[in-house]
């Protein structure tokens, strides 16, 4: 399935970036250093110990996509017991004596490598619908694989349903697809055009997502076209009645066409397909070479229709809807990341519902469709500059967040008020920054500036208070995504002087 070969594909590069970052603690997990305490190697060796789980995931779902195999590993511990076994050893370490406590940056370490077999779980799964097309009952987490194991009425409603607005590139090339092929029924019906049909295929084969592609479609088809109509005409000229000849001579006109035409472009398919259609009606009735100028009639006239369709809707494609959808994305994203931390940090604990992710789930099926086509445009030009598949990631970070934050780290005792303040502060700034980075990418506000990081300490800091993994996890969920938007605003900014110094 293409949706989980692309989540697949974000969870790769969300756990590359994780990576990287685990590649930047000092010292490395495992590594041997004498000033450390025993607590620290403790928790360093379960550190080693799910990075050796999480590596050997990764090479055996990559065997699995480079031999299109199965990305079930049978008889290997499952990825998210060892999760849950790891996570459990962090809260007793935590919660032990002093002296049984690892060092802040110890489980700082800790908390990337949780995060990245986080990653890696989602990889797996999501390799693993693709490859094999699971559709048992429901996968974990249910709100990222909802598709997994929905019925064909559901996936068809969903997309039907999702898609019903403006803002969806889907309905935008439907209503224009369909107010190309109603404009040219309604010209071929009202000039009494011969082979009518010709000019509703022409809007049909040669429409584009943007104005551009479409002239130029439309250009090579013409001149296709024109070269196609000489060659039937001299045939019809030389054969004359002879169905015979047009009977030998169709199957391999098909051929070429439909064999050529795809490899050598919209020219050579319109050329030969002249050709195929010539063929094949004059053995139906008497033809002249006026059959030839009939095709030349219909074509330029569908293809003025379909010209005029992608000049007046839409005629940028997926260009400005890629920052509307994105923008809107983030917009959403803004209230789920302070709701988060609202449940994590509840009092009493436990109590507090999780927030919804329709909102979002949402806004991320129509910014992957424009991000989707946009990649599919050429000549995208300056467009493509901006990571927008990083605005994807960091949507991915927050919903992951929202699933595994509250089912590992839900505190048994109270977070401090202090913590709790320092908690939602931090994530009511971070909201702000995704509204306006949202507000960016639609060019809404292109001199805004994202809010400086604060400077408070974070509570874990705080001399003799043990660290909360919850709290340490949060602390780099939070920064993690601080991280992304930050690489996004610079992405946007340099576009946008890009596009100013043009």
């Amino acid at each position: 399935m293409d949706r989980a070969l692309a989540q697949s594909g974000t969870a790769a590069r969300r756990l590359l970036d994780q990576l990287a970052r685990l590649a930047q603690t000092s010292p490395p997990v495992g590594a041997a250093a004498g000033a450390r305490t025993g607590a620290d190697a403790a928790a360093d060796a379960a550190s080693a110990r799910l990075l050796g789980r999480v590596a050997a995931v990764c090479g055996a779902t990559a065997t699995a996509l480079r031999t299109r195999g199965s990305a079930a590993q049978p008889g290997a511990p499952g990825l998210e017991m060892a999760i849950g076994d790891f996570q459990a050893v962090r809260i007793t370490q935590a919660t032990g004596p002093p002296d049984a406590v690892p060092s802040v940056p110890v489980l700082r370490r800790q908390a990337v490598v949780l995060a990245m077999a986080g990653s890696a779980r989602i990889l797996e799964t999501a390799a693993r619908v693709g490859l094999d097309g699971s559709r048992t009952p429901p996968i974990p987490p249910r709100e990222l694989f909802w598709y997994a194991d929905a019925s064909a009425a559901v996936l068809w409603w969903r997309r039907v349903a999702g898609n019903m607005t403006l803002r969806s590139v889907v309905f935008q090339n439907a209503t224009r697809t369909a107010l190309g092929l109603g404009a040219a029924r309604l010209v071929a019906g009202s000039l009494d055009l011969s082979h009518g049909f010709w000019v509703l295929l022409a809007v049909l084969t040669l429409g584009r997502t943007t104005a551009g592609e479409t002239w130029r479609a439309v250009r090579s088809a013409l001149a296709g076209t024109l070269v196609g109509a000489v060659a039937a005409g001299t045939l019809l000229l030389l054969v004359g009645p002879h169905a015979d000849v047009y009977a030998a001579l169709l199957a391999p006109a098909m051929l070429a066409a439909f064999a050529l035409g795809p490899l050598f472009g919209v020219a050579w398919a319109q050329a030969l397909f002249t050709l195929v259609v010539s063929a094949a009606f004059a053995q139906i009735a008497p033809s002249s070479w006026q059959l030839a100028e009939d095709r030349i009639v219909d074509v330029v006239t569908g293809s003025v229709i379909g010209l005029l369709c992608g000049l007046l809707a839409w005629p940028a494609g997926a260009r400005r809807e890629v920052r509307r959808t994105m923008a809107a994305l983030l917009h959403s994203c803004g209230p789920l990341i302070t709701q988060l931390v609202g449940v994590l940090v509840a009092t009493p604990p436990r109590r507090a519902p999780l927030p919804s992710t329709l909102p979002v789930l949402h806004r991320l099926r129509l910014a992957e469709a424009a991000y989707l086509q946009l990649r599919s445009e050429p000549g995208v030009g300056s467009a493509a500059a901006v990571d927008w598949h990083a605005v994807l990631i960091a949507a991915n970070h927050i919903l992951l967040g929202v699933q595994w934050l509250p089912r590992f780290d839900l505190p048994a005792p109270a977070v401090p008020p202090d913590a709790a303040a320092w908690a939602r502060t931090t994530a009511d700034r971070l909201a702000l920054t995704t509204d306006r980075v949202a507000a960016l990418c639609a060019e809404d506000d292109p001199s805004g500036r994202l809010p400086a990081r604060s400077a408070n300490r974070a509570p874990h800091d705080v001399p003799d208070r043990p660290p909360l993994p919850v709290l340490i996890d949060l602390e780099y969920w939070l920064g993690s995504l601080a991280a992304q938007l930050a690489r996004i605003e610079a992405s946007v900014r340099q576009d946008s002087r890009a596009v100013q110094d043009s």
